[in-house]
């Protein structure tokens, strides 16, 4: 054990010297789109509004759209920490808008919304890109904090809440120009582009839902 034991300190030695990494290299940090005190960097569309209070983002009213309007995000992880106000409380999280929008319902047909909800149908459950790809898990805790993390890799969109998959979506056999949709309020079935703008959305007036953290990181690149 002892001769073991200076064989593996050895080692170690040997790496520290040689500058090889003794551990993996960590994450990047996310980089906060909120701030926790103002909607700068934010804007509006739509009815209602979004207030900041106690650090935090709450919807008011619907069926509105606050985006963040100082940059298109490519490939990255999205960080969005929220609460559900009440059970039957509603709202998603908008990716890859296309341009920046005039109305709410501009992000519906030149976006995907990712699913803020409790329950529903597995393709429009949380977490669900919304009529495009089911949420196969519903790992979501009703009346806490969740955090939802969307991943962007091209046309690769897939989603987790508090650590757990729970869809996956490849956009890329989207039609081009397709305009049709799945029934009314349902989003056009054409394609997004890889860049976009980012939105939360205020779903109606009961609809009461907090969030404490929006965040942006990018991807780990790949070794050579």
């Amino acid at each position: 054990m002892m001769r073991l034991g200076m064989n593996i300190f050895t080692s170690l030695i040997f790496a520290l010297a040689i500058g090889v990494p003794c551990f993996a290299e960590a994450p990047a940090e996310g980089k906060p789109l909120f701030d926790g005190k103002s909607l700068d960097g934010w804007e509006h569309v739509g009815p209602g509004r979004f207030v900041v209070e106690d650090g935090q983002l709450r919807t008011e009213g619907g069926m509105g759209l606050l985006y963040y309007s100082r940059e298109k995000l490519g490939d990255c992880t999205i960080k969005v920490v929220y609460k559900l106000g009440t059970p039957r409380s509603n709202s998603g999280l908008y990716i890859r808008i296309a341009e920046k929008p005039a109305d709410p319902w501009y992000a519906v047909h030149h976006g995907f919304e990712v699913q803020i909800v409790d329950g529903g149908r597995s393709a429009r459950g949380a977490g669900s890109v919304y009529t495009f790809a089911d949420a196969k898990a519903q790992p979501g805790k009703s009346g806490e904090w969740n955090t939802l993390e969307v991943t962007l890799k091209g046309n690769r969109i897939s989603t987790a809440i508090n650590g757990t998959p729970v869809a996956d979506f490849d956009s890329s056999e989207l039609k081009p120009q397709a305009k049709e949709t799945t029934g009314e309020g349902d989003p056009a079935r054409g394609p997004r582009p890889e860049t976009g703008y980012i939105g939360l959305q205020n779903h109606d007036k009961d609809s009461i839902v907090f969030f404490k953290e929006v965040s942006v990181r990018p991807l780990a690149k790949s070794a050579d």
